[in-house]
């Protein structure tokens, strides 16, 4: 802070400082928008990573001279105007080759600043860039300011030709205010900075732009290139509400005038394009080129036939990471020499392709197979956030009636008490020991369309499970719904399939489990995994850029977890949830995929997002203060919750701690003007479909927002670790995850029960997804969960100097170590024989919540942010 600050600066005192910047990294999105092929993308990126570093002095030479101007500007002096003092133009010298903290690609030059004694204490400067060539500018950093000691400068931003811009780039110091407290000759500054943020709302957006702004979901069609490759706008409707995405401007498209043209340009604002020379980069990259290159070679090697189109057995599934699978050999010479393909796309030598072996099959290749797996990872897999203990019975739909007609379940008490080890299904309700996952109301209203699509045969799903003396699940029943197909009628049929370990019946046990597995896929994927996740954080991204300036304390709290988000999203709308996207190849949805999480945001509630809240409204904890988190887990070993709770907890103490740094008073927060315009945007805009739902909080009280940052934190951090990183290790091994259903179950008298009877493997392989489609789904989810070398994690930084409060220094401190000691304790209890279900029949433990991570495909570590 500047205040309390004494004497004055000696008279036309040089002030030295350093500037660290990084050449343009061919490796950014709009440096290889032009190339043709996945070769030529990622041959590219991986040229950039040999030479990067050696070239960049080479190529940084020419910021030195006139190139890059600076002026300083006054934090305690103020114009005619009130505005601060401006100094004198200066320019970057020298390269400093002895700064050891420099990253790749990164060099450091010498700046020297005339600043005379009236114009007090610096906190911000304007810069121009006069070359032709864009850079990254990473910091400045002022040494020995009197009576103020080093200041820094985080700046981590793109600057173009400095004629881009209406107005002059500014960047201020690591200060932190809120807005009444701004010094008074920054007020001007800071407030014109977020106006620029703003934009007008007008115009197609330019790569240089930094702009944030709100649109709809009207860029996931094709409607020009065929009317089945239309598809409904989302957000704006009723029909349709959903979360908004950043406007781009592109123009509409000729026979829908409410969409958007599709492009291989989608604009973000330029700070969100993956800044950093990172491996992260190369996962992004990986996405594009398999889903717009690879895959529709590995399509045309089915369409020749060179390629078994089935799997032949559950051997012939394993051998996609034990022996491989034959392509032809022109394709596999087209795969990348960088290294991620590599890793992902093992070859031989022979025109086999090989994958990783996932985890849950790394100990027990049939594990997955039993009843007590399938109902571990319900609360222990990549999807544990929808189990609901049951209340009432039978089950109920909250379907409208007068539209779905009567879908309450045909589920009896005398189909579950066979298996209730002497409850009574009253007595098993009462004592919370009977759980439902339940996927019906989600899909019933869908199935009609999608079975006729041409692949595609589904049911909408309920599952009931028993909690076991020994603290685990047992799946007791079943029931596969369809709409009822008698003309005039409404309601649904059902089947009702029973666990069964001989013959014919436990190969309709096993495929019943497969269709209930296919609706989960599908949930998670598009609603846990996309909705959840990557679409609702980002009008909190837009706006928090539109409304808080970087100086203000919410700004810096939440920066760290909005980092790549916004960028991979739009890689998303090009590549995986667009018309004939990965999504719609590989996963149940097909076409109307995107459809379905729009119906589920119609039930997304703010508030609830929270761990604790989530919880009780299942009905998997009950409020209870002797606990060690204040909640009582209905299911003790519960590991997503038992882990969740110890992370949760450690970032609201955090947040906490550090809010009430800046707010003293609830007073504080309802007058932050910055704070106000905020959330009024996030609610009313960004997700202004729901605006005028009650379960809003109205950002009052130092509680409301600590809640709300804390919610916030929590779904971009360790929410989506819980959902994203677990793919390819359970669903890698596709018999254990099927994304697709094609079969339903066989009826007496068909061939298709003879062949279930005679060959129960073919049976299963012939319902769920084909080979084709697998590969897609593996080559995708691989890429999804791994981790980037330089990730970083909950309770990290990658800048030191993020702000100039040691209080907030201190706090983050802590933090961390908490952060530390709940990856101990994680570890012990996968440790401990008692707790079942942190492991296992895969002996697979549940290992998603561990804070920190290597590189690679790990099966754990939470980033800050939803950056894959």
């Amino acid at each position: 802070m500047f205040s309390g600050i004494q004497g004055l600066l000696n008279r036309s005192k040089k002030l030295k400082g350093s500037v660290v910047l990084m050449h343009k990294n061919v490796l950014d999105i709009n440096a290889i928008k032009s190339a043709k092929s996945a070769t030529g993308i990622l041959r590219g990126a991986a040229g950039v990573v040999s030479d990067l570093v050696g070239n960049s002095v080479d190529t940084l030479t020419c910021c030195a001279g006139r190139s890059v101007a600076l002026w300083l500007i006054s934090a305690t002096a103020a114009d005619g105007n009130g505005h601060g003092k401006v100094g004198k133009k200066t320019y970057l010298e020298g390269i400093i080759s002895s700064i050891p903290t420099l990253g790749a690609g990164q060099c450091a030059f010498d700046i020297h600043f005339e600043w005379d004694s009236d114009m007090g204490i610096p906190g911000a400067f304007l810069i121009q860039n006069h070359m032709q060539l864009e850079f990254f500018l990473v910091s400045l950093t002022l040494e020995d300011i009197p009576n103020h000691g080093t200041m820094h400068f985080s700046c981590n931003s793109w600057l173009y030709n400095y004629k881009n811009y209406e107005k002059d780039r500014i960047f201020f110091a690591n200060e932190t205010y809120i807005p009444s407290e701004t010094p008074g000759p920054l007020v001007s500054y800071r407030e014109a900075e977020l106006q620029t943020l703003r934009g007008n709302g007008t115009g197609k957006r330019k790569e240089c732009d930094r702009i944030y702004d709100y649109d709809v979901y009207n860029d996931l069609g094709k409607p020009d290139s065929s009317e089945n490759l239309a598809r409904p706008v989302l957000g704006g409707s009723v029909t349709y509400p959903y979360p908004r995405r950043g406007r781009t401007g592109r123009k509409p498209t000729k026979k829908d005038p409410n969409s958007e043209k599709p492009s291989d340009n989608f604009y973000v604002p330029r700070d969100e394009n993956f800044g950093h020379l990172k491996s992260s980069d190369f996962l992004t990259y990986a996405v594009k080129a398999v889903s717009r290159n690879f895959l529709p070679l590995f399509r045309s090697s089915f369409d020749l036939s060179f390629t078994p189109s089935e799997f032949d057995s559950f051997e012939d599934v394993r051998n996609l990471c034990e022996g491989g699978v034959k392509l032809h050999t022109d394709l596999l010479s087209k795969i990348s020499p960088l290294p991620v393909l590599k890793e992902i796309f093992r070859t031989d030598g022979e025109s086999v392709l090989k994958f990783s072996v996932p985890h849950v099959i790394r100990v027990s290749k049939s594990a997955w197979m039993t009843d007590e797996e399938f109902a571990r990872e319900m609360i222990a897999g990549v999807n544990p956030c929808l189990i609901t203990c049951l209340k009432e019975f039978p089950p109920q739909s909250n379907l409208d009636p007068s539209i779905y007609g009567d879908q309450s379940s045909k589920i009896t008490k005398q189909h579950l008490e066979i298996n209730l080890e002497g409850f009574t299904v009253d007595k098993a309700i009462e004592g919370k020991r009977l759980f439902i996952l339940d996927h019906h109301d989600v899909f019933m209203p869908f199935l009609t369309r999608l079975n006729e699509l041409k692949t595609t045969k589904a049911y909408a799903t309920r599952t009931i499970l028993f909690l076991k003396d020994d603290g685990t699940l047992k799946p007791l029943v079943i029931e596969l719904s369809l709409p009822n197909s008698v003309e005039h009628q409404r309601g649904s049929i059902s089947k009702v399939i029973l666990p069964a370990n001989l013959g014919v019946e436990s190969t309709i046990w096993l495929l019943a489990k497969a269709h209930v597995i296919v609706n989960d896929s599908c949930y998670h994927q598009l609603i846990s995994h996309w909705l959840n996740t990557h679409a609702v954080i980002e009008p909190f991204v837009i706006s928090t850029n539109r409304n808080l300036s970087v100086l203000h304390p919410i700004y810096k709290l939440l920066f760290p977890h909005y980092r790549d988000t916004m960028n991979i999203n739009a890689l998303a709308r090009e590549s995986l949830i667009n018309a004939e996207g990965v999504i719609e190849q590989s996963f149940l949805g097909g076409k109307y995929a995107i459809e379905i999480s729009s119906a589920a945001y119609k039930n997304w509630v703010f508030p609830d997002q929270a761990l604790p809240t989530d919880l009780i409204k299942r009905g998997m904890a009950i409020k209870d203060s002797s606990s060690p988190n204040g909640l009582g887990l209905v299911i003790k070993d519960y590991p997503y919750a038992v882990d969740g709770l110890e992370i949760w907890n450690a970032i609201e103490t955090w947040v906490r701690e550090y809010v009430l740094l800046y707010y003293v008073t609830d007073d504080a927060v309802k007058k932050d003007i910055e704070l106000e315009a905020w959330w009024k945007e996030v609610v009313e805009k960004g997700h202004g479909d729901l605006k005028d739902k009650a379960w809003w909080p109205k950002l009052h009280t130092r509680e409301e927002l600590i809640r709300s940052c804390s919610t916030i934190i929590w779904i971009a951090s360790a929410f989506h670790a819980a959902v994203n990183f677990g793919q390819y290790p359970y669903g890698g091994f596709i018999l254990n995850r099927p994304t697709l259903s094609r079969r339903l179950i066989p009826e007496k008298g068909t061939p298709e029960y003879e062949e279930m009877s005679k060959n129960p493997q073919k049976a299963y392989l012939r319902t769920i997804t084909p080979k084709y489609q697998a590969l897609v789904d593996l080559s995708v989810i691989e890429i999804l969960s791994r981790h980037a070398s330089d990730e970083v994690y909950l309770g990290q930084r990658d800048n030191p100097n993020w702000t100039s409060d040691s209080r907030a220094i201190e706090a983050f401190k802590k933090f961390g170590k908490r952060l530390e000691d709940i990856e101990t304790k994680i570890s012990e209890r996968n440790h401990d024989p008692n707790l079942k279900n942190r492991t296992g029949p895969a002996e697979l433990p549940y290992t998603l919540l561990l804070p920190t991570s290597e590189t690679g495909l790990t099966f754990r570590g939470i980033p800050n942010s939803i950056s894959i």
